[in-house]
């Protein structure tokens, strides 16, 4: 699998993500449910996160051509207190930075090109264009199961984003869908139970 396809993946599942946080009540968004958490405490915190670093590293960092958010209040990117931004804001952001993203990996742009971790230091440690978007690939997918550990937390079952909802084939017309045999299904009960809950607290 390359880098274009995992992505194609994962702006998939943060469509999904984002249709199910509009349905939770905003007390529920802006709950603290990372006691003593020095960075992040709520479910915005951390959509919010997610797309503050793809925008660094991809945009910014890669490509010197960053996404401007427009701005409700001024906010530290390190500490984002997300409570301060309406949920809508934060998902416009959101997309506009997945549109760029899908953009610039459609140019079929040169990955082994090496990028400059810090621009403006010599000295800068340097890694290939695919390894920074592997490197914000994976980020998301650890604080997507965060995020689901949370609206557990919150007594809601979260949306199934595990890649083979994606993957799989479609079922013929009249057929059986490939997530209703059995191996799949019990699959399925174990990424929305014990396992995501696990791999939530592993990043918590």
């Amino acid at each position: 699998m390359n880098v274009r396809e995992y992505y194609h993946y994962l702006a998939a599942a943060r469509e999904q993500l984002w249709q199910f946080v509009r349905a939770l009540p905003q007390e529920d968004l802006d709950r603290d449910l990372i006691g003593g958490g020095e960075r992040f405490h709520n479910i915005k915190d951390l959509l919010l996160h997610i797309t503050d670093v793809e925008n660094h590293w991809i945009h910014v960092i890669a490509r010197d051509d960053g996404v401007r958010p427009p701005h409700e209040r001024p906010y530290n990117w390190v500490r984002p207190q997300a409570q301060q931004h309406d949920l809508n804001w934060i998902l416009s952001y959101s997309q506009e930075v997945t549109h760029k993203t899908e953009r610039f990996l459609d140019s079929a742009p040169e990955l082994e090109r090496p990028v400059k971790l810090v621009q403006d230091d010599p000295a800068s440690a340097t890694v290939t264009l695919d390894q920074l978007l592997w490197h914000v690939m994976t980020h998301e997918v650890r604080h997507t199961a965060q995020i689901a550990m949370m609206v557990r937390q919150l007594g809601h079952t979260p949306p199934w984003l595990d890649y083979l909802r994606f993957a799989r084939p479609a079922a013929p017309l009249g057929g059986k869908d490939p997530a209703e045999e059995p191996d799949l299904a019990e699959e399925s009960g174990r990424c929305e139970g014990g396992a995501a809950d696990r791999e939530g607290e592993e990043v918590a």
